[in-house]
Formats: C-alpha cells, sequence, structure tokens
C-alpha cells in the first residue's frame, strides 16, 4: 500500500514549467475576441445540443442561474441573445463536459499519478458519476455505494470526542436550499465550525460594513449604477471576474455618468469595453470606461482614500457646505467630529507617497468627487484581502458619509462578491460567529438547542486540523487545498484527518490531498434536472445585489448516480443523527417547498418566499442601508478612525500581491491563456517592474524562486519565470493558487480573519542553471 502522508515541503501541484510565450498587452476588452474564446470552449467540451439548451436559459427568469460570478441579472428585460459572458460560457462549458469519470479512471489513474497533473488537466477529466472512496493507505479512489458512504461520515463523526472536532466547509456556489439544510444539519449535530470561502474573501466587507452601516451586504442595486454620476472601482478586475459589470458601467458612461479606477495593474476590462451585442460598438472601437487611473501601490488604497479626503476637507474648509453633505453627516451619522480631528493631522505629501499616485491625478480624482452628488465605489479582492481588509472598507464607507452617498439612487456601497450565492450561504447562516436571533429562531422553528460557541472560520478551521484538534473535514463543494493559504500547511492539516469528504461535480486536487479516509460524494450541478418524490425541483440564489431567484437545471444528468446537494445533506443527517433528529429530513427533500418553508420561519425577509421565488426575476431582500436606516447600536452610519498601513521593505524585498488570470474563475482553472495581459501557455509567473528588474539584474522570462519569510518561517514557490509589467515599483503579482504556498497561516486581517492574499513580502531569488 502506499503512504500518501508527505512531508510538509513536498509539492501537492507540478512545477514544470511551459513553454511561456508574451504578447502586447489588450486595451480592450471582451468584443468579437470573447464570443470565440467561450465558444471555443463549448465545441470543444460540450455537447452541441445541451450547449444550445443550457445557454439560451442561462440567466434568463425562470432559467438557470450561472454557477459563475455573482454579478446580478438586469430587474428589466434580459438579452435574448445572451445574458452570459465569456466566462460565463466557460463555467457552463466546464460543468456541463461530454466526457465523464468512472470507476474504470480510478483504477487506471493512482493518487501519486494525479498529484502530478496540472489543475487544468484535473478539471478537464469530466463529470462524476458515482460516489468513491479511498481506503487507508490505498492509492486508488474506488467506488462505493451511497449508504456505505453517508454510514461512514456517520460513524467517524459519531466517533468523535466533541463535536467540534468537526469541520463543515461550503463553497460558494451551493444553493440556499442546500446551504440551509447544511448548517441545519451541523447545528443538530452539535458544532458552529461553519467556515465558508467568505472567509478568504469579502469578511473584511462583511465585518466593516456591518459596524459602519449596519449591514454586511452592499446598499446598491444594478440600476444605482446606471444611474451615478461617479463610479469608483477599487482593487477590481471585472472584465476578468464579472464581465457582465462591463455592461453595467457601459450604460452608466453612456448616462453620463464618470469613472475612477484605482489598481496596482491597468486592466483592459476597466479601460474599454466592446459589447459584442452591439454591433456599432464592434465596429466603432468599444466605449472607453476609466476617465481616471490611479496607479495605486499594493496596500497603498488608505493611504490614497486619506489624501483624497484630506484635500476634499480643504475645499469644505473654504467653501463651507459646498463640498460634505452636512444635513446628511449631522442627521444621519455619528463620529465626524473624531475623524475629522485625525484627518487633519495627517500630511496630504506623506499619504501621496505612500500611495504610490502622482499628487496631480489623486487632485483630479478630488474635482471629480468634489462635483459628484451620486458615488458608488465598487471593491473586491484587492482590498479585502489584507492585514488592514477592514479598515480599507471603513475607509471607502467615510468617503461616501463625507459626500452623502448612501442610501438614495444611483450611491452606495458595492462589494462585488465572487462566486455565485457565497453572499446567499451567509443568508441562510453559513457562518461561524451566528448572530443570537438566528440561533433563537432555529431553535423556535426546529425544537434543539443549538450551540451558541462560536465555531472555527477558515483559518481557524486549517490550524485545528494542522494540531489534531479537528479530525473530520466535510467540504459541500470548493476546492479547498487550493483555496486556502500556506498551501503546505493546509496540506498538512487534510492529511491529519481521519475522514476527508468532497460533494463535488468534477476532480480537483482536494481530492489528492486527503485524510486517513477520503470520499467523493458527486452532486448534480446547476444546469441538471433535479427530480425529487414530489417532481421536479428548483433551487434559489441570491446576487450580490440582495436579489433571490430561482435556478432550474434542464438537462438530463450525467448519471443516475448523482444526488442533489439537498439530497445529500439530508442522507448524511439522517444516518448520522438518527430518529434523535427533530428535523423530518425526507420531508424537506422530496419537496423544496418544505425547505423554504423552514427557512421562511427562521430567516427575516422571506415572507411568502415560496410565492415570492417563483415570480420572474425573483425579490430583493431588505437592506436598511438603502434607505438610510442603519441597523448600528446607534441608529446612525459611523465614521472610523484608522491608521496608514507601514508597508516597509528592505532592499531586495517586494510585495507580492495574487491574482486570477483570464482564463480562470476561482481555483478552476479554464485554460493557460491569459490573453488580456499578453501571457500564455505558463501560469508560473512573476509579473515585475522593468525597472525593479534591471535594477536586480533579472532578465525577461528569467527563472526565479519566490521566497517569503514570515516570523522566521521561510516559504518557497519554485520555478517562476519573470514577465516584465506596467506594475508600480517594488510591486510584483502572481497567479491564485500557485504562490499561495507563500502566504502565510498567520497574516490575517485581525478582526475579518481574512488571510493577506494581497500582501506577502516576498525575495526573488534567481534560479542557477
Amino acid at each position: 500500500m502506499a503512504d500518501h502522508q508527505h512531508s510538509q515541503d513536498s509539492p501537492i501541484s507540478p512545477e514544470d514549467l511551459g513553454d511561456l510565450k508574451l504578447g502586447p498587452i489588450k486595451e480592450k476588452s471582451v468584443g468579437i475576441p470573447a464570443v470565440m474564446a467561450g465558444f471555443s470552449d463549448v465545441v470543444q467540451y460540450m455537447n452541441v445540443a445541451d450547449a444550445a439548451k443550457t445557454l439560451f436559459k442561462l440567466n434568463q427568469k425562470g432559467g438557470i442561474d450561472c454557477p459563475g460570478c455573482a454579478w446580478p441579472d438586469p430587474d428589466d428585460e434580459r438579452s435574448k441573445l445572451g445574458e452570459y459572458c465569456e466566462n460565463g460560457v466557460k463555467a457552463i462549458a466546464e460543468e456541463v463536459q461530454k466526457k465523464t469519470i468512472d470507476k474504470q479512471f480510478f483504477a487506471k489513474h493512482s493518487i501519486a499519478e494525479l498529484i502530478k497533473w496540472t489543475d487544468f488537466e484535473l478539471g478537464k477529466q469530466g463529470r462524476i458519476t458515482e460516489p468513491l472512496m479511498l481506503r487507508a493507505g490505498a492509492d486508488h479512489y474506488e467506488p462505493i455505494t451511497w449508504r456505505d458512504a453517508f454510514q461512514l461520515i456517520a460513524d467517524e463523526l459519531n466517533a468523535l470526542d466533541s463535536p467540534d472536532e468537526a469541520i463543515f466547509y461550503t463553497s460558494g456556489r451551493t444553493s440556499n436550499e442546500a446551504a440551509f439544510l447544511y448548517q441545519l444539519f451541523v447545528r443538530e449535530f452539535g458544532t458552529n465550525n461553519l467556515p465558508d470561502c467568505s472567509n478568504m474573501c469579502h469578511e473584511s466587507s462583511g465585518t466593516g460594513l456591518s459596524e459602519t452601516v449596519g449591514i454586511g451586504k452592499g446598499s446598491v442595486t444594478l440600476p444605482d449604477i446606471y444611474e451615478a454620476d461617479l463610479l469608483i472601482v477599487m482593487g477590481q478586475n471585472p472584465g476578468t471576474n464579472h464581465p457582465r459589470m462591463l455592461t453595467a458601467l457601459e450604460r452608466c458612461k453612456e448616462n453620463g455618468g464618470k469613472i475612477i479606477t484605482i489598481n496596482p495593474l491597468p486592466e483592459a476590462g476597466l479601460m474599454n469595453f466592446v459589447n459584442p451585442q452591439r454591433p456599432l460598438k464592434v465596429f466603432s472601437g468599444g466605449t472607453d470606461l476609466t476617465d481616471l487611473f490611479l496607479q495605486v501601490k499594493i496596500n497603498g488604497d488608505v493611504a490614497l482614500l486619506k489624501a483624497i479626503m484630506s484635500l476634499l476637507w480643504y475645499e469644505e474648509k473654504n467653501r463651507p457646505g459646498s463640498v460634505f453633505d452636512m444635513d446628511f453627516i449631522v442627521e444621519k451619522t455619528l463620529g465626524y467630529e473624531a475623524f475629522l480631528d485625525d484627518l487633519r493631522k495627517q500630511d496630504f505629501n506623506t499619504l501621496a507617497e505612500a500611495s504610490g499616485v502622482a499628487r496631480d491625478k489623486i487632485k483630479m480624482a478630488v474635482e471629480m468627487i468634489r462635483k459628484s452628488q451620486k458615488i458608488i465605489i465598487c471593491w473586491a479582492m484587492g482590498l479585502t484581502q489584507h492585514e488592514n481588509g477592514v479598515d480599507n472598507v471603513r475607509e471607502i464607507v467615510n468617503l461616501l458619509l463625507l459626500k452623502g452617498s448612501i442610501g438614495k439612487p444611483g450611491a452606495g456601497t458595492c462589494p462585488v462578491r465572487g462566486h455565485s450565492n457565497v453572499q446567499g450561504d451567509r443568508t441562510m447562516g453559513i457562518w461561524d460567529a451566528p448572530k443570537p436571533e438566528f440561533l433563537d429562531q432555529l431553535k423556535a422553528t426546529f425544537g434543539f438547542e443549538p450551540p451558541r460557541k462560536n465555531g472555527y472560520g477558515v483559518v481557524e478551521a486549517i490550524k485545528a486540523m494542522h494540531n489534531h484538534q479537528a479530525h473530520v473535514f466535510i467540504a459541500m463543494g470548493g476546492n479547498f487545498v487550493s483555496a486556502t493559504p500556506d498551501t503546505n500547511y493546509t496540506a498538512q492539516a487534510l492529511r491529519n484527518c481521519r475522514l476527508t469528504a468532497h460533494v463535488s461535480t468534477k476532480l480537483n486536487r482536494s481530492h489528492l490531498v486527503h485524510g486517513r479516509q477520503a470520499l467523493i460524494l458527486p452532486c448534480l450541478g446547476r444546469t441538471d434536472k433535479d427530480t425529487q418524490r414530489d417532481g421536479e425541483q428548483f433551487v434559489s440564489i441570491e446576487n450580490s445585489t440582495g436579489v433571490v431567484q430561482s435556478s432550474k437545471g434542464i438537462l438530463a444528468p450525467p448519471s443516475t448516480k448523482l444526488l442533489s446537494e439537498p439530497a445529500i445533506v439530508a442522507r448524511m443527517a439522517m444516518a448520522t443523527l438518527g430518529e434523535q433528529s427533530k428535523v423530518d429530513w425526507q420531508l424537506m427533500i422530496n419537496n423544496y417547498d418544505h425547505i423554504r418553508d423552514a427557512i421562511e420561519q427562521v430567516i427575516p425577509g422571506f415572507d411568502n418566499y415560496n410565492q415570492q421565488v417563483r415570480e420572474q426575476g425573483g425579490f430583493y431582500l431588505p437592506n436598511g442601508a438603502r434607505k438610510q436606516e442603519f441597523n448600528t447600536p446607534s441608529g446612525k452610519a459611523h465614521f472610523s478612525i484608522t491608521k496608514v498601513p507601514k508597508n516597509e521593505l528592505q532592499a531586495d524585498e517586494y510585495i507580492m500581491m495574487t491574482v486570477r488570470s483570464h482564463d480562470q474563475f476561482n481555483t478552476t482553472i479554464y485554460g493557460l491563456n491569459d490573453r488580456y495581459r499578453g501571457i500564455a501557455n505558463e501560469r508560473r509567473v512573476v509579473m515585475m517592474n522593468r525597472e525593479d528588474m534591471a535594477i536586480a539584474g533579472i532578465l525577461e522570462k528569467q527563472v526565479v524562486n519566490l521566497v517569503s519569510n514570515y516570523n522566521g518561517k521561510v516559504r518557497t514557490a519554485r520555478q517562476f519565470r519573470v514577465v516584465p509589467y506596467d506594475i508600480p515599483k517594488r510591486c510584483v503579482a502572481t497567479y491564485f493558487p500557485e504562490a499561495n504556498v507563500l502566504v502565510p497561516i498567520q497574516n490575517i486581517d485581525q478582526e475579518s480573519k481574512i488571510p493577506s492574499s494581497k500582501k506577502v513580502v516576498i525575495k526573488i531569488v534567481p534560479v542557477e542553471s
């Protein structure tokens, strides 16, 4: 029998280099090249009939919600040509692959062989068609019956000394119905150990917004974006990660709005958008989106925002009432005077230097903001994945409060969530720190006492497994080992478990980095028909603006041995809890209306859930900040005082951030070409400023190792090629997840506990040939 308990320093993914090709950086996004790229995947990986049926239903009212990003669909008429983007097509091609994986595949390919494959190769093997088990010491997965799989899970869970020794992870793709059942099972089992992907992306947004405006979600709707005078887009690359957002930005521009982009990298998707559904735009060269680009240093955002606000205050002091919305500030906020006292102490020149943005450009931004009455700030993980991620969000709110730009049409907060339904999962109770009111309603509805002690988030869960304090890991979707920080540390944590179990549609690296025993539980995808005792079912999803709508699969599943996510959760619960459970699990999965009835009883805002979700386009959840009703202890929005981060470096050090390529969605790799950045055939690259390269004597395409040293612990990412790029000096960028090995598990925002994947201090060491 093979021993897969590798050392902590052994690689869990291949380090071989491909034939790197570099081309020009694109200045325009989407257009005909995006159409061709998307449909190239359709032709290569899907059956044509399935593709046609699926794409015409994708993101349509009453259709299939895209399993990719969480960008909202239009409230009004949706495009009949296609309400989807290039990466949405690729996500569907990934899920509806014509290839399938069965027991013959795993009989042929061992774990030792598969772990040497790239993430791209693993993902393109096809849909998994039957439940699989890896026995202790074995080298190959083999089939297992669903009954035996659930019994194994039940035996391992019930053998624990405490329910807190189990970890129940959730990926953002999970539907409202599956997520609600999952947290219900976990809490009746007796723990709040419900880490989720929010802990690694927008937890800083939720923490900062809840404290300042009383709700951990954005306040804007899609029509607000159309109406804004000014959009400020920070730490985000929508052309790759949320391409349908570009249509909203285009509409804002055509309505007379302006856009300021703040980012270390100039991304094509924010510079110019060629709308492929508008022929005149295709032939005329598209729409210029960004009016002003502020190329901030990595983690220079607090300094930049303070610099902007200090100049705004100077203007306000000279012309009282002409810049700040003092009526709003007096009536709706707290902490203004203390905030202003701190702002007065800041030196503009020092702030500008810390931000890396030229003073004249900051002044241009100030003038645009001064003139604007309706301002929306959009942001993503470029702001949240820092040790000061919550402070980044607080400063965004400070600026909006000064302008009175929250809670009115065309104005507000817009954290752009990454994965479809990641926001809905939190609404459903997937959270390690649930509010007492939520637990009280669970008790009142189901009759059991849910645990009150906070559970583990992602970082705490990894540490608990690593320290042998947690022994069972169950993942509802996702690719945990690739999504998390400190890859080798996390891998060892998973290998310390007695059992790891993954609910999945296709093969990924987390199936290969496993506990003493491992299970793969194959589930239906969003596109698959879900038939239960009472007939075909649908599920529901919440998007980034708080709209809940239905999603119903239309394709025959690739195997009769697949179960839906709600059915998998219910059968786990029945096997584990047995007759002691207070929940009628079978009733829940016979007809998902029963799940939604329970959600309505437990969670505010879901009145008449089954009726509302059947309406075309769904319904909006309540959002106090949208109406200037701030659910804080004071009933008002709060100004915050933050510190400017000290980004100090030694002479041979750089600040590294991880980014996604264009051929990628989260941990799913669609291909090896980062088309907009001109990088092809290779993902192990480090993008570096040309002047820095010259100073360090590093050449284009030179092979280097990347080394981080955090509190004396040295971490190394080997075999990367250097790519000259337009990035601020002393800043570099690498792809996620290849560089996750460098992200220290200890380097987190102390409030949100989010890993600092966007600020890792590294050295670049040439590899001797």
